[in-house]
């Protein structure tokens, strides 16, 4: 089996941020996936700001980073910034599940790194849509206070509590939710031991972390792709506090 380093890094409400930090220096032979333009379709509202990408513009996208049949992919960005685990649990959503996330992300390779471009051979990325592993607002909603269901709160606390909101316009959280901010190794024994899972975030990026590390720890769980972005331009209920 082959592999590919894929670079997924990114910054929020700097759209060239990810290429920028490729060109300037990469793991060699890693090709680059842009979280805004190939990772996520444009911003829509219902539909949230990084709606799920079209299943055949992923596909391209993907098989022109070398994504393809025996391929084993190696994502990294940052360091449990969004962009690798959103490469991670779309590949396996559309049925490619030689793929993994490099822990720590790029500040986590001890080799050298490589500035410019990459000549990657391109691959052909069959699409196998998985069932079941995503949620929208409608069915969430009518669900919300049932026994056996927790949903997780992948954001920072001070957006959970609704005390500020740099980017949605309404502050607050979905009623109930459990917050576990993206990246924090802490997962609780109500979500562990929870029936069914479903997470969120902003708009279905950094919530991947957390459907990440639930993986991890041998817990499956669903995403809600339009999160809060999308929740909130629905008029949905809102708690704060």
């Amino acid at each position: 089996m082959n592999y590919q380093f894929v670079d997924c890094r990114w910054e929020l409400g700097k759209l060239e941020r990810g290429r920028e930090l490729y060109l300037e220096g990469h793991i060699p032979g890693a090709s680059f996936l842009d979280v805004e333009r190939e990772l996520s379709a444009p911003p829509a509202s219902p539909g949230g700001r990084h709606p799920l990408p079209d299943p055949e513009h992923f596909a391209r996208a993907a098989g022109a980073a070398g994504i393809g049949a025996g391929v084993f992919v190696l994502a990294y960005d940052q360091g449990s910034t969004g962009g690798a685990a959103r490469l991670w649990w779309l590949l396996r959503h559309f049925g490619h599940e030689d793929v993994a996330v490099l822990n720590g992300g790029i500040g986590a390779w001890a080799g050298p790194l490589r500035a410019g471009e990459e000549p990657v051979e391109a691959a052909e990325l069959a699409l196998r849509p998985r069932a079941g592993d995503t949620i929208e607002a409608e069915e969430l909603a009518g669900r919300l206070g049932q026994e056996g269901i927790v949903v997780v709160d992948a954001r920072a606390p001070e957006r959970y509590r609704g005390e500020v909101e740099p980017i949605d316009p309404v502050a607050g959280r979905i009623p109930g939710a459990v917050n576990v901010p993206f990246g924090d190794p802490r997962l609780p024994a109500e979500v562990l031991e929870a029936e069914e899972i479903v997470v969120y975030c902003g708009s279905g990026v950094t919530a991947c972390v957390d459907v990440l590390a639930l993986e991890r720890a041998g817990r499956e769980a669903k995403l809600y792709p339009g999160s809060w972005s999308d929740w909130c331009a629905r008029g949905l209920p809102v708690e704060r506090g």
